[in-house]
């Protein structure tokens, strides 16, 4: 399966491609258009998404889990929360227990197709 489905209206789960985004980290590009784009993270316990920051402003949903996130110079766990993150800001997270997150960035991630 390739990640053929920009500006697809239905994007089934099982036809999108799971990927290595990090050491215990899994990605899949959901839907997504040149202004908006989908992507669910699923973390083991232990994995870390390492501070980076990034041309896009971004939401990021904790859809389960609980994770240790940096925004900017705030340090926070968190567990079925939404954060905020503008474009610029340094951020990243640890996985405190296995977790999955939801994020939506805009503009898209060309990067990550």
């Amino acid at each position: 399966m390739e990640k053929k489905h920009e500006n697809t209206v239905w994007v089934p789960h099982a036809e999108t491609l799971p990927e290595p985004a990090g050491p215990g980290v899994t990605r899949r590009v959901l839907a997504y258009n040149k202004g908006l784009m989908c992507v669910e993270n699923t973390f083991e316990k232990g994995a870390v998404g390492a501070l980076h920051s990034h041309p896009h402003t971004q939401i990021t949903y904790v859809v389960s889990g609980r994770f240790r996130f940096t925004i900017g110079d705030e340090v926070r766990e968190v567990t079925g929360d939404t954060m905020l993150k503008t474009d610029g800001i340094i951020h990243g997270c640890e996985a405190l227990e296995p977790g999955v997150l939801l994020d939506i960035f805009t503009p898209m991630r060309e990067d990550f197709v």
